[in-house]
């Protein structure tokens, strides 16, 4: 008979996700073949991973893609180095977010080669999106010697890929989300690797592709990373784009639990791919190469920020003045230097929005220095203007960019007078001030670019 994890936390879960369009597999701890696999030490679902991508990389609308190249796309999401769960995992989301270079067919676009696509981001209904609970995965060899099987609560997949890996624990069991996090950790061998235990354990290939973590008792519900402990889980609390009222009618409940909310806001098949896509990415901190997922403010800020960039209203439109731009308001160390980066990576896969050239102005050159290194997250060349000449012609080339500067160096009274030549209607540049903007002095740019320098607007 069921407890009450399944009943209030788990089947909970899985309810609320087919809602949300996602197909419930039931897991099973004697077949494997019940989820798509030869063996429990398989985790990818091949045959769904094989049908997608067929379907989703085409030649003139029709697959093209033939055995050869299929198992090649298969080896390499499945043949990941296992000796550290990380480096997998970064190579693995490099993959999915990049694709794989494939031969290309002779008579078709010249014989070059083709980039194939694990995942159609563009279009969620593209994909597959499954949830599975209890799925079984034995630990390899060296890493069997308390426990020969992990098995999840919930595990979700996209195109037969694990993206994203659930622990449940029911609302009676005392530190129970300290619990499923621990759970978590043992599972990606992460405790051995932090010398908490002095041997392998867990089923670390199955992590190899996770994207995000999620520990719930339904009424508490936290997000993390592999290799993030207890403390770096964090709540999630905004259902946006959607609002929170609309999501309590559409589940039939007067207020929100965190786990319902974590759900709407994260696993959306949209939000879940938005998510993946541009809010998640490795960066060094101390030495040591971690990986991360946006917080949920930040999440929202450039949701929104991307919203007003695509409905509001040009100058030329308003007649008055841009509507395009607006602030976000981050208090210290609430990582706006990331909500810079992640907004970045929007743009630049937005049709409407990928030719701006993002400004980013500051008011002190340690801190250019500190934002600038963070942005080279985005995987764009940072630009940064060493004089007020120098930062003209950098906003005077056509094109998207990344451009740094100072304050200062908009205040140049030789340009006073002139006019503005930029065409807003192109997209001449979406911004950010992450200067402190004393009262006593004026905002250089309302619609994200400078409206005071020579020849821009």
């Amino acid at each position: 008979m069921a407890g009450p994890e399944y009943t209030d936390v788990e089947k909970p879960f899985i309810d609320q996700l087919v809602g949300q369009g996602w197909e419930f597999l039931a897991g099973s701890v004697d077949d494997p073949a019940v989820t798509h696999r030869e063996s429990f030490a398989q985790v990818v679902m091949e045959p769904l991973l094989r049908e997608r991508l067929r379907r989703i990389n085409l030649r003139d609308g029709e697959p093209w893609l033939d055995e050869a190249r299929l198992d090649q796309a298969v080896a390499a999401i499945t043949r990941l180095p296992a000796s550290r769960v990380l480096e997998a995992n970064q190579q693995a989301t490099e993959l999915l977010l990049g694709g794989l270079p494939v031969e290309g067919l002779e008579g078709w676009d010249g014989g070059r080669g083709q980039t194939l696509r694990y995942i159609d981001w563009d279009e969620p209904a593209n994909n597959f999106f499954t949830v599975v609970n209890q799925f079984k995965v034995k630990c390899p060899p060296g890493h069997d010697g308390a426990k020969v099987h992990v098995i999840p609560d919930l595990v979700l997949f996209v195109n037969g890929i694990p993206l994203v890996v659930v622990e449940c624990k029911s609302r009676s069991v005392p530190e129970g989300l300290s619990q499923a996090v621990d759970q978590l950790r043992r599972y990606h061998d992460q405790r051995f690797l932090e010398g908490e235990v002095g041997e392998h354990e867990g089923a670390p290939a199955l992590f190899a592709t996770s994207q995000f973590l999620v520990a719930s008792n339904f009424d508490e519900a936290r997000v993390g990373t592999i290799g993030a402990r207890f403390a770096h889980y964090l709540s999630w609390k905004t259902v946006a784009p959607m609002r929170e009222a609309e999501v309590a009618i559409d589940l039939g409940v007067a207020d929100l639990s965190a786990q319902q909310r974590l759900i709407a806001g994260m696993l959306t098949r949209a939000n879940l791919l938005d998510i993946v896509r541009h809010y998640t990415l490795f960066m060094n901190v101390g030495g040591q190469t971690i990986k991360l997922v946006c917080r949920y403010q930040q999440f929202r800020g450039v949701t929104r920020a991307m919203e007003r960039l695509k409905s509001g209203k040009t100058r030329r439109q308003d007649g008055e003045a841009d509507r395009r731009g607006g602030i976000v308001w981050h208090t210290q160390g609430s990582g706006k230097s990331l909500s810079m980066v992640f907004l970045v990576r929007k743009l630049r896969t937005d049709p409407t929005l990928r030719r701006f050239k993002v400004v980013v102005i500051t008011d002190r050159k340690d801190l250019q220095a500190q934002l600038s290194a963070t942005a080279e997250l985005t995987g764009e060349s940072v630009e940064k203007a060493g004089n007020t000449a120098q930062l003209k012609k950098l906003l005077g080339r056509d094109g998207p960019g990344l451009v740094f500067g100072t304050i200062q160096k908009y205040r140049d009274p030789d340009a006073e007078g002139e006019e503005g030549q930029g065409d807003e209607e192109a997209g001449a540049g979406a911004g950010l001030d992450t200067g402190r903007r004393d009262a006593a002095e004026p905002t250089p740019y309302a619609n994200g670019t400078p409206s005071s320098l020579s020849g821009f607007r």
